[in-house]
């Protein structure tokens, strides 16, 4: 029987890639480059600000000769003065939620945010009261895909890896939920494509947050 449920923050229950492309358009505008069309983005998110701004720039013409710290250090600035640009839960997350909580699951959210951000961005979105524990990056909690994060969320809810399940809609999500012994369920209204969980191993993939709900209840 599961007894919880981890999930990644961008992409799995909330929609925050408008946010992004608003702040990176309006970071390469003030460098005298050309925007990036929304959807792309997809491609860019996932995987942090530093690394987001290298697919950027990467992306665009010109990007090659742009400073990459003045970008990075911009994007950060002017992203953190507005993170919930358009940010929204994915339909059905919030129904999911309660149901898990309804079947007396623990419910985390994991996320690559610095630790203050995340707290930030979930209690923004959901309210203080939705989720059992909110888990950012810190000097002790490392990026994933280092599972210590999903480890230390199951030490602290008082259960084992196997017990948990572990959902992310990335490659990163994939790889950190199996080295933690967690189950991995791949959610594909996310950012990325079916074929980055497949490659990437994930125990199921979902295509509704319902399913989710049904394999808590009744395992896999």
């Amino acid at each position: 029987m599961y007894k919880a449920c981890i999930f990644d923050l961008d992409g799995t229950i909330a929609d925050t890639v408008e946010s992004i492309a608003y702040v990176g358009n309006k970071t390469l505008k003030e460098f005298g480059l050309p925007p990036i069309p929304v959807k792309d983005y997809n491609f860019y998110a996932g995987d942090g600000a530093d690394e987001l701004v290298r697919r950027m720039l990467a992306a665009v013409p010109g990007g090659d000769r742009a400073d990459y710290e003045a970008v990075r250090v911009l994007y950060r600035k002017w992203f953190g003065e507005n993170p919930f640009y358009h940010v929204k839960p994915f339909e059905g997350i919030v129904a999911l939620l309660e149901g898990l909580k309804q079947q007396g699951l623990k419910i985390a959210v994991f996320s690559n945010k610095p630790h203050e951000a995340a707290i930030e961005v979930v209690h923004k979105i959901f309210g203080e009261q939705m989720f059992h524990k909110v888990q950012g990056q810190t000097a002790e909690i490392p990026r994933k895909p280092s599972p210590l994060g999903a480890l230390a969320i199951a030490g602290e809810f008082g259960v084992k890896p196997e017990e948990c399940l572990y959902c992310g809609d990335t490659n990163t999500d994939m790889d950190t939920g199996k080295a933690a012994g967690m189950l991995t369920i791949g959610v594909t209204w996310g950012f990325r494509p079916r074929t980055e969980l497949e490659e990437h191993k994930a125990d199921v993939i979902v295509d509704k947050p319902q399913e989710i709900l049904d394999i808590a209840r009744r395992g896999r």
